[in-house]
């Protein structure tokens, strides 16, 4: 070895998704030193100019594995959770060729938390960890399920155990309307074979909160928390969406708070992954309900969140790629994380219409330079004429500010916003403000 060597030797790294995650997460690894090249699949307009995108879905594990021996990828970071429930770790270990290959994103028995409602929540019913009690019924059992409705105090909660898109949750306030929705789920097959078995489980009262960890399989750290602004309308009116803002931290998740969500959820959670033999690699999201004081899991993603990640990564002072490095190489417990104590506040520019219907292929402007202020892309491509930018999803663009307060970093976005323009754009002018206000 060459004594004069005092470097490692930089890394070619493969991020798989094209949404605002995928653009913040790649923002962020780009930064590294370590870095080699870096690959987005399929990526957006947006991440094209920090790496190069490549023309591949997430799910074509074929031209994937024959893309990373061809540029010799040494990192795979698995952004959504679509190709984790499918397979994709899996699909890599049972190849040779791929021994050393690095993947960020658990195995198809670890993605199950997040792939199967009712999996999820009997493992939160075996390892202790604090949840909504619940029952879970198919087709078969579809008067069963009305029976067991018929206990329960409205609202009620349904949920389509399989993915749906984001859009397989359903909270009901009658029971008239909890009957037809499991009706619609279980006899009409609203969501296809993800609602083939459907959990209804008891409703919790208080505030939503995303945390989130890395695990090597044996240890994990605790990254920064969000909460995020599902609903389209000001008010947290209107139809649930994919998230239409963001804010980290959360004023009421103080250490206290924290210390009960890592004691409570976190630690348990990977014990119970290590002892029904899943070795889990990746992400963990755990979206907690704060019910007076203590942390209550609605549901585990197994990926980072959209739009949390778009607050999250900016508040990580570390090399982020060195981070996901420890974590794939099980070398997390030497890791220490610096956090930016400042507040992030990221505002989503959305289509006309959504999340029903609206227009794709529309044009958009950014009026540079766009100043205090990062643009995450989340629904967008590029023209393959003109260069343009052009709307491609309901969810278009990511402002996202910091500041010493929640008021000061939504200003700072909603300022910039007015530099930003695509036929259509709408977005909500109360992200944080109810934070601000009620002084939780």
């Amino acid at each position: 070895m060459n004594s004069n060597k005092r470097t490692i030797e930089k890394i070619n790294v493969l991020i798989l998704g094209s949404g605002g995650r995928e653009h913040a997460i790649a923002w962020k690894i780009a930064q590294s030193s370590l870095l080699g090249k870096l690959f987005i699949a399929p990526g957006n307009a947006g991440t094209k100019d920090i790496g190069c995108n490549v023309d591949i879905s997430v799910i074509d594990f074929d031209k994937i594995k024959s893309f990373i021996l061809s540029e010799s990828i040494t990192l795979l970071v698995v952004g959504p959770e679509e190709p984790l429930v499918k397979g994709i770790h899996d699909f890599f270990r049972a190849d040779h060729q791929f021994n050393e290959l690095l993947i960020i994103g658990p195995d198809s028995k670890g993605a199950a938390l997040e792939g199967s409602k009712d999996f999820a929540k009997r493992f939160m019913k075996r390892h202790g960890i604090p949840t909504a009690a619940y029952e879970t019924f198919n087709a078969r059992q579809f008067e069963q399920g009305i029976a067991f409705l018929k206990t329960m105090n409205p609202p009620y909660v349904l949920k389509a155990d399989g993915l749906a898109a984001g859009k397989g949750v359903v909270i009901c306030s009658s029971f008239d309307e909890a009957a037809a929705e499991l009706e619609g789920m279980l006899i009409d097959k609203r969501f296809g074979s993800a609602s083939e078995y459907v959990v209804i489980e008891e409703f919790l009262d208080g505030i939503e909160l995303s945390a989130f960890a890395l695990s090597d399989g044996d240890n994990y750290i605790i990254l920064p928390e969000a909460k995020d602004y599902k609903r389209v309308g000001e008010g947290d009116t209107g139809l649930n969406t994919g998230g239409m803002g963001s804010i980290s931290p959360v004023p009421f998740a103080d250490k206290e708070f924290i210390r009960k969500v890592e004691e409570q959820v976190f630690m348990p959670t990977i014990k119970g992954l290590k002892a029904e033999g899943i070795h889990y690699c990746g992400f963990i999201f755990a979206g907690l309900m704060n019910v007076k004081g203590s942390p209550m899991v609605i549901e585990y993603n197994v990926r980072l969140g959209d739009p949390e990640t778009e607050v999250v990564l900016p508040r990580i002072k570390s090399d982020f790629l060195e981070i996901l490095l420890a974590a794939a190489t099980g070398r997390l417990r030497d890791i220490k994380t610096v956090i930016d104590p400042r507040t992030a506040a990221c505002i989503m520019l959305v289509s006309g219409g959504y999340p029903g219907s609206y227009k794709k292929g529309m044009p958009v402007v950014v009026d540079l330079p766009v100043e205090h202020s990062l643009i995450f892309h989340a629904g967008t491509t590029t023209d393959p004429i003109s260069d343009n930018v052009l709307t491609s999803g309901g969810r278009v663009i990511a402002v996202v500010s910091q500041g010493d307060t929640i008021n000061e970093a939504t200003q700072v976005s909603y300022n910039n916003i007015s530099r930003i323009h695509f036929d259509g754009m709408y977005y909500r002018r109360d992200i944080g403000m109810d934070l601000m206000q009620s002084g939780i």
